[in-house]
């Protein structure tokens, strides 16, 4: 199994669902996305992945970047996805991968579901 953590240890639900892997004894990779930005494919490989049927569904929508950038009005994909990959944390988080499944670790325990 070869399992992949989108983390920002800055966030308590990251940092829970790290911590729920690792009770599993699963020591996931781990990506800490603020430091390493996804790029555009991977963005939209992570949404498939997710069942999302839109881009929008992975953004932060509260963020003040987010309505700085009047991404509401946005309809574009592509737009969107360039937005996260200029703004890595408009990205939610966490996102927990195995092979070509993954999940949205809010809550923590979504991710079970891709284990």
């Amino acid at each position: 199994m070869s399992v992949t953590i989108f983390h920002n240890p800055r966030c308590s639900k990251s940092r829970e669902t790290l911590a729920l892997l690792e009770q599993k004894s699963i020591q996931p990779e781990i990506i800490e996305y603020l430091k390493t930005p996804l790029n555009h494919e991977q963005i939209s490989i992570l949404v498939k992945q997710l069942g999302f049927s839109s881009v929008r569904e992975l953004m932060r929508t509260k963020e003040d970047i987010y309505k700085d950038l009047d991404l509401k009005n946005e309809h574009d994909e592509n737009v969107l996805i360039a937005a996260m990959v200029s703004n890595p944390k408009l990205i939610e988080r966490p996102i927990v991968v195995n092979d070509n499944k993954a999940a949205l670790g809010r809550p923590p325990e979504n991710v079970l579901s891709v284990l």
